[in-house]
């Protein structure tokens, strides 16, 4: 017999069967029903747009919740949405005391981030939320405990769009994953972290990392790869205007977040690269090019508000700056046109009322702790910088390239000096370096310059203002120390060397040769701000100087200089009391002269005299401003190339008027070159003759006392020449009778007076004093002593016969001038003249054609100057191409015959006009008498050169004659005549 089961138990079991089929009907269909309609009449209740959950599904038993189909917007325009959204509901909650869930997942979400123009969010907008009674907030209170497993969100889809900045801001991640294990409220338990996004436009996102709520804090890795500036550029734009052209950057980083007292942020081994790189301004005017930058081994410390930088390394950076006309920075200017947006703001609200307008401003905020920002090391490598100064007339461009920088140990807060390193080019061919150390508070340095060839053509629109000169050419190179005190009040130092090499001046009025050397050298260097400047030792290599006397009596040097306009800040200087800052002490050790020359012209003279010194060495002793002791001068040179000179003495160039002593000496000047000073005063040429001058000069406060000696060899006068001031005198008898037996005439010039003195002028005693003496010597009988010497054998020695156009010697002149010089020797009582001839109608054409062949040489010596490129000592050594010839015969023609060419030859051929061109520009020079001259000086020349140099004839034996204008022998040879005179 079976045994019955207890009614009990049965009705038990029933009961509990029913109770679970009503939990089961009411956990998976009356529930989520019931849950579906309320949520959606909730979110037609509250959603200011169409907004419902399509279905919501609930396990009972697990406890495990689904909504599907979240839709939030217009259709096709929904704002927030998801397709699943899974929640696991622990049953352990009931005991724990703590939500507990084991998963949340989260599918394909999508959400629209939209800020209009106003900056209203959409979000914001959504839904109307009821205000609530503020609630009075516990300070005792404790989080809602919650424990979450896990957190998963797949497949999202964020849209970011903000509409405030001139140019709207877009942009998409279309592949969004977040993980999220363990999170908890319950203290000290942490989660961890991980997140991917990525969209189509780059700039994919990784972040992992943990993640705790009590306290909230986070400790993980952010790295962005690819990222595109172009996405918030326009926030930049609105800031600056900059408009961006290219730039990719990516950055990683590892972070500690900690929210518990205080913001705690620490990033470490932050890296960012950005490559490429370019700006341009709203103009369309480039800004900058970058090819990359690196920067890494970094950490940004927001609690203690520093930023630590390992290693920036940068390459290529090309950018542009200029000065404008107006004085102020184009990058300045660009900044200074970008209106605020607190003015703008304020401009588009204005205050409404008086008070709105007088309320009181809020007191600007104290200033807080500055960050520190320390650079380790910085490589920045081939940049190139672009300068101009449009202030200058002409504008000035200058390219710094490649410029290389190198940095270390940079703070910001002044810790410690940091190392600077810098390397460029400048310009064509110039190179800067400079090598130190930095301070920055306060401001101090210490760097070791270095400069080569850096081309001063680039002062050319600075100097133009004051001067009329012309820079042809120009190189500076320095090694100099400078040592930076202060800046306020500024304070350092520059001690080394530095020099100048092939300087060359143009005076832009005669378009001559003004100034030029081939070096300079300044050594010991050291110029102390505000105090003084002192120099070891200047070397002058190869100067030359060109110095006029105008018929006004001014110089050339007045004519260059141009006049300035009176400043107003000037005006009633004198009424003010003198700066009571000492002036700068001047300390020269010495300057030594190698191988100068200098041209001198008087052309207050009739008529006009020029003669030109070489050879000049020697060198000028200590100069001191601030010692009444005077320099020493000793310099000897050459006039003519034959005629020693010789200055020594002592002179305070910054007081000369109080002391000076200076004993000039001129030994075998041939007088001929000073044919002008004896014409104005004599009214003669000279023929010939020699000349010792030795003069003295002493200056003792202002007063002068001058001793003369002149002494005149073998002088001969040749024709009169017109000249207002010349004296009538029996001149040639004079000179006879005032020659002793040797033939020199001795005169004693003394001078003196009082410089002081306006109305005192020294030439007029000088040539007052010759005049009594002549008159004298006039008044008392003479006898002319004199005889011609010939030697000259069966062979004719006494001409040489010249090729036309030459001042080559043939093998036979050669040959005919050695026989003579051994005949001088053998007679050295007997001195040999020269006078050169030459003649136009077989010299003309060929020296009219070497003639033209220096100008080519001249003007396109001038051309590549102008180029900029590398030019020899001298035009002379340029071989001009014959392609040049026919431009440069244009300006050639119009500057010398000082006309332009017949209309008529514009209908000529190209190499037709040329030659019709250099036709007339040779017969214009053929008929030169300069030239013609020039020719019969340089034969003579050649003459005295191989006697003196070939034949070691002594040059005191050999004089030069006048040039003469002759005829050609019927072969077109023309022959120099030589003339035998006695001591």
């Amino acid at each position: 017999m079976k045994p019955h089961m207890p009614k009990g138990l049965i009705r038990a079991i029933g009961a509990l069967l029913t109770a679970l089929a009503l939990y089961s009907l009411l956990g998976f269909l009356v529930l989520p029903g019931i849950a579906l309609r309320v949520a959606n009449q909730q979110l037609a209740d509250y959603a200011t747009v169409p907004a419902h959950i399509q279905r919501i599904e609930l396990n009972p038993f697990s406890l495990e919740l689904t909504l599907w189909g979240l839709i939030v917007g217009e259709p096709g325009k929904e704002q927030v949405g998801f397709e699943r959204l899974y929640a696991n509901l622990q049953i352990d909650s009931l005991w724990t005391k703590a939500l507990h869930l084991s998963d949340i997942e989260l599918n394909k979400p999508k959400s629209e981030i939209l800020f209009d123009k106003e900056g209203k969010l959409n979000l914001l907008g959504l839904f109307k939320i009821p205000a609530s009674e503020p609630v009075p907030s516990d300070p005792d209170a404790k989080p809602f405990p919650l424990r979450i497993e896990r957190i998963k969100l797949a497949d999202g889809v964020v849209h970011f769009k903000d509409a405030r900045p001139s140019e709207p801001i877009e942009f998409l991640y279309d592949k969004l994953d977040f993980e999220l294990k363990n999170l908890s409220t319950l203290p000290e338990d942490s989660a961890d972290m991980t997140l991917v996004a990525a969209g189509p436009n780059g700039g994919q996102i990784d972040w992992t990392g943990n993640f705790s709520l009590i306290p909230i804090a986070s400790e993980g890795k952010l790295k962005i790869t690819d990222g595109r500036m172009k996405a918030f550029w326009p926030y930049v734009r609105d800031s600056a205007p900059l408009v961006l052209e290219d730039g990719v950057y990516s950055l990683s980083t590892d972070y500690k977040l900690n929210l518990s007292k205080q913001t705690e942020l620490l990033l470490s081994n932050l890296a960012l690269s950005v490559s490429p790189f370019a700006i341009k301004a709203p103009d369309g005017r480039q800004l900058a090019k970058l090819q990359r930058l690196d920067v890494t081994e970094t950490t940004i410390d927001l609690a203690k508000q520093q930023v630590v930088v390992g290693k920036i390394r940068s390459n290529k950076l090309e950018t542009w700056a200029a000065l404008e006309s107006d004085g102020q920075l184009d990058w300045q200017k660009l900044f200074a046109s970008q209106p605020s947006k607190a003015a703008a703001k304020a401009k588009a609200e204005p205050a409404s009322t008086p008070a709105a307008a007088d309320s009181p401003k809020p007191e600007p905020a104290a200033p807080g702790k500055p960050w520190q920002v320390l650079l380790k090391d910085v490589q920045l490598r081939n940049y190139q910088v672009h300068l101009a100064d449009r202030k200058a007339q002409p504008a000035v461009e200058l390219d710094l390239s490649p410029l290389n920088v190198d940095l270390q140990n940079f703070d910001s807060l002044n810790g410690a000096p940091f190392n600077l390193k810098l390397d460029t080019g400048v310009g064509k061919q110039g190179k800067l370096t400079a090598d130190g150390v930095v301070n920055l508070a306060p401001v101090t340095a210490n760097l070791k310059v270095q400069t080569k060839d850096i081309d001063l053509r680039v002062a050319q629109s600075y100097i133009n203002p004051f001067i009329r000169l012309e820079l042809r050419s120009g190189m500076l190179g320095s090694d100099l120390a400078v040592d930076l005190k202060s800046t306020e009040p500024l304070a350092f130092s520059v001690t080394g060397r530095a020099q100048v090499d092939q300087l060359h001046t143009l005076d832009t009025l005669k378009t001559r040769d003004f100034l030029k050397w081939q070096q300079v050298v300044v050594e010991g260097l050291n110029y102390q701000h505000g105090d003084s400047l002192s120099i070891d030792k200047v070397n002058l290599f190869q100067p030359y100087v060109r110095f006029m006397i105008n018929d006004d009596r001014t110089t050339n040097v007045d004519d260059l200089l141009i006049p300035q306009p009176a400043d107003a800040s000037t005006k009633g200087a004198a009424a003010k009391p003198a700066s009571k800052d000492k002036p700068l002490g001047i300390h020269v050790g010495g300057i030594a002269i190698n191988d100068g020359s200098a041209n001198f012209a008087d052309f207050s003279l009739t008529p006009n005299f020029a003669t030109a010194v070489q050879q000049l060495n020697g060198s000028i002793g200590t100069i001191d401003s601030r010692q009444a002791k005077p320099a020493s001068v000793d310099v000897k040179g050459k006039v003519d190339r034959y005629a020693p000179v010789t200055i020594k003495g002592a002179v305070n160039p910054f007081d000369p008027m109080a002391s000076l002593d200076i004993a000039t000496s001129f030994k075998r000047v041939e007088l001929t070159t000073l044919t002008p000073y004896s014409g104005k005063f004599a009214g003669y040429r000279i023929r010939k003759g020699r000349l010792n001058l030795d003069l003295h000069y002493m200056i003792t406060k202002g007063q002068l006392k001058a001793e003369n000696k002149v002494v005149v060899e073998q002088l001969q006068l040749g024709e009169k020449v017109d000249s207002p001031d010349a004296v009538s005198l029996p001149l040639k008898l004079a000179i006879a009778l005032l020659k002793d037996v040797d033939g020199k005439i001795s005169i004693e010039l003394p001078v003196t007076g009082d410089l002081n003195n306006p109305q005192f002028s020294v030439m007029p005693i000088v040539w007052q004093t010759l005049r009594n003496l002549i008159v004298k010597a006039a008044a008392a009988p003479f006898k002319l002593i004199g005889g011609l010497v010939s030697g000259g054998g069966s062979q004719d020695l006494g001409t040489v016969s010249f090729a036309p156009g030459s001042s080559e010697l043939s093998k036979d002149a050669e040959a005919a001038l050695v026989k003579l010089s051994q005949a001088l020797k053998e007679r050295p009582a007997l001195r040999l003249e020269i006078e050169g001839t030459a003649a136009a109608s077989s010299d003309g054409p060929l020296i009219a054609e070497q003639r033209l062949e220096r100008e080519y040489q001249y003007n396109y010596y001038k051309m590549l100057q102008r180029r900029g490129d590398k030019v020899p000592a001298n035009a002379g050594l340029l071989q001009v191409p014959d392609s040049e010839k026919g431009p440069l015969l244009e300006g050639i023609y119009r500057t010398r015959l000082k006309t332009q060419p017949p209309a008529e030859w514009k209908d000529l051929g190209k190499e037709e006009r040329t030659a019709k061109m250099r036709e007339a520009v040779i017969r214009f020079w053929s008929s030169n008498e300069v030239l013609l001259r020039q020719l019969g000086q340089d034969r003579a020349s050649s003459i005295k050169d191989y006697l003196v140099e070939k034949c070691q004839l002594a040059d005191d034996r050999v004089y030069f004659i006048d040039a003469t204008l002759g005829e050609p022998q019927s072969d077109g040879r023309v022959i120099t005549p030589l003339h035998l005179d006695a001591e």
